[in-house]
């Protein structure tokens, strides 16, 4: 493709509302043009990186037997209603009505298709016979993003692939949850990205199985928690803190102070209550109520620490689990939010494993305006058990190796998770299993954000020139510069080797504009082709091409009758460096 035949509108200053590196350079470079907030226009060279991604994706999804099919956006709105996922998505959910004759039709665009693909099912799939089954489909996807941000990361209308399993039973799921996450990491290592499956939350549905793919970059919104010594990863829903449960046990009873009540007025806080009684954080026992399906509960941690309530259902072994609401917690405590306490409280009792080490505890004393000083364990309250209810903090232990874990940020470019009957119940999809007994299917999800590779390897993989493109996502694998277009030998000769390089099978952009070596030269770092191939009037006299990788602080002289095979030579070695890294 010759540059003054196509469109890369580059720009020379950053855009003032562009706020991460990758938002910047996609526009810098020509990738994109914003169309209104949350949506985006993608320019000609945008456009084949993200056909180049999606190839891969479709190459990888093909090889594990999944099966490609195109669901339409538009979707019915009572399938929502059926699985109750129109009020869970709330404003998200893209709705409106169409009229048609003398009614109105609810439609919505489809946000993801798990109520269109499970509906299929139900239709089509009446025995084991037919199972298991996987399709899959790259598709539009289309969401009320009230904050879009980061470019084309965070946005309303996006592409995605996702990929839905069907199957008769548990061992049939894994199966094809590890085929899909095998081919989650071909694909993003195919695709040149540096990631990491994060365990992650699932929700009541999904059992213990579920995947996140993050790519690790210091302006991702999501917080993982990592252990660089076994490479253990979750996200911070899921981290596990590395703690054994302790012995519950009073402690040494001649350091314990006695149980005192003190006034706290209008102090509900920790902070506030920290800073009154001038003790530490991680010396007071938080007393959180918790509604767990029919129940109300009591959950403990540590002051300084936060509870993680998705490890509070679980524990619970409950379908869902949310703070009770004021009258609630006045009802069971006998006090107004922020003086619940464990002292006399008449109520099932879960502790976090830190809190059973706290000698000496403030906390609420379930009155108003009161706490008490000198809690202890076992001999003011009883806990019916401990177990790991708190979110991960920096420095905490692995779980896996008894490493110290770090949090990075990261970016979610991919989902594994099962998701059991959920939609199958609500929608009628079943089969008859082998003694003629009607059966839910079971389902597993696999979703990736196409454009998310895109940005996550403009985000990941630049410097302060430009763009470094992976050759199997780069738009073009080489870039042509004749430095002077109106030098009749130049023009010659880099028509050429344009020719040649694509009689090859070679990719190329041809830059045929008429501008100053300069400018070609800054465009080229910038929008980053892999392989730069340079023909001025001093070279010619040498008889030489200069030949030089976008990350290469000079170039190789080349003699021009071998700068074709030299330059194939060249791709192909790189292609089997890159390929050298893709796990089996």
């Amino acid at each position: 493709m010759r540059w003054s035949q196509t469109f890369i509108p580059t720009m020379k200053e950053v855009p003032a509302d562009a706020e991460v590196p990758s938002h910047q350079l996609m526009l810098r470079a020509g990738l994109i043009r914003q169309v209104m907030a949350g949506a985006y226009t993608y320019l000609p060279l945008g456009w084949r990186a993200i056909r180049k991604a999606e190839a891969i994706v479709r190459e990888e999804m093909d090889a594990a037997g999944a099966i490609e099919l195109f669901m339409p956006a538009l979707q019915p709105i009572d399938l929502f209603e059926r699985t109750g996922r129109r009020e869970a998505f709330g404003n998200v959910l893209i709705q409106f009505d169409v009229k048609r004759g003398d009614r109105k039709v609810p439609l919505c665009l489809g946000p993801t298709h798990e109520e269109v693909v499970t509906d299929l099912m139900a239709h089509h799939i009446s025995s084991y016979r037919q199972l298991p089954l996987t399709v899959y489909q790259i598709q539009t996807k289309f969401r009320n993003e009230e904050r879009p941000r980061f470019g084309v990361l965070r946005t309303s209308e996006f592409l995605m692939k996702d990929a839905y399993s069907f199957s008769t039973n548990l061992d049939q799921l894994d199966e094809v949850y590890q085929q899909m996450y095998r081919a989650y990491c071909r694909i993003f290592s195919r695709c040149g990205l540096e990631y990491l499956p994060v365990e992650a939350e699932s929700g009541p549905i999904g059992g213990d199985a579920s995947h996140e793919f993050m790519i690790p970059a210091d302006n991702g919104e999501d917080r993982i928690v990592h252990c660089s010594g076994c490479g253990y990863a979750a996200n911070l829903e899921r981290a596990e803190t590395g703690r054994a449960a302790p012995s519950i046990s009073a402690g040494d009873q001649d350091g314990l102070k006695p149980l005192t009540s003190l006034d706290t007025p209008d102090v509900t806080s920790i902070e506030q209550v920290s800073k009154l009684l001038k003790c530490k954080p991680r010396k007071m026992v938080k007393t959180l109520i918790y509604q767990a399906d029919d129940k109300v509960v009591a959950v403990l941690v540590r002051g300084d620490h936060d509870a993680n309530e998705g490890k509070v259902r679980r524990e619970l072994a409950a379908e869902s689990v949310e703070l009770a609401d004021e009258s609630t917690i006045e009802k069971v405590t006998g006090a107004p939010v922020g003086f619940a306490g464990p002292v006399g409280l008449d109520l099932d009792i879960i502790a976090d494993h830190d809190v059973v080490e706290i000698e000496n505890a403030v906390t609420g004393a379930n009155e108003a305006d009161k706490h008490y000083v000198g809690v202890n364990i076992s001999r003011d309250y009883s806990v019916m058990r401990t177990a790991d209810l708190r979110d991960a903090v920096d420095g905490d232990s692995c779980p896996k190796c008894d490493a110290r874990m770090d949090f990075v940020h990261g970016i979610e470019v991919g989902h594994v998770f099962k998701l059991g009957t959920k939609y199958t119940d609500a929608l009628d999809a079943t089969f008859d299993d082998e003694n003629e007994q009607r059966r839910s299917i079971i389902m597993g999800c696999y979703g990736i954000g196409v454009n998310r590779i895109v940005a996550g390897l403009a985000e990941t993989r630049h410097d302060e020139n430009g763009l470094i493109w992976p050759l199997s996502v780069a738009p073009y694998d080489v870039l042509v510069i004749p430095l002077n277009v109106t030098d009749e030998k130049v023009m010659k000769t880099a028509e050429k080797l344009y020719a040649g390089l694509q009689e090859s099978g070679v990719e190329c952009l041809f830059d045929d504009r008429s501008a100053r070596p300069g400018v070609k030269f800054k465009d080229a770092d910038l929008i980053g082709i892999p392989l730069r191939v340079v023909i001025g009037g001093k070279g010619l006299k040498d008889g030489v091409a200069e030949v030089k990788w976008r990350t290469d602080a000079d170039p190789t002289l080349v003699p021009i009758d071998s700068t074709v095979s030299t330059v194939v030579t060249m791709l192909n070695e790189r292609r089997e460096e890159e390929s050298s890294s893709i796990p089996a």
